[in-house]
């Protein structure tokens, strides 16, 4: 359960920081004035990989949990998702 909480709250410190750093590239591309589609495209893929990037970092300490197995694939699916929007 210790170990729950300190991916949790590892979490809690690094994807908001990610989360702002993708929503302004969101928000440039919007300025920009590209399709919406493939700007939301490029932002689930990109802030995507950036989630996986903070998953595979702590991947030696925390692979063994539910919770951390859980949110990788999540990440996953959140980047294939960004994929799938860029592809139409």
């Amino acid at each position: 359960m210790d170990e729950n909480r300190t991916l949790i709250h590892y979490y809690m410190f690094t994807i908001p920081h990610i989360t702002v750093f993708a929503g302004a590239i969101l928000a440039i591309l919007l300025i920009l004035h590209i399709d919406l589609k493939k700007a939301l495209g490029v932002f689930a893929t990109f802030y995507g990989i950036l989630l996986i990037i903070i998953a595979a970092i702590v991947k030696n300490h925390f692979s063994k949990l539910s919770l951390y197995r859980i949110s990788l694939l999540l990440f996953i699916m959140f980047t294939l998702l960004g994929i799938l929007l860029l592809i139409m």
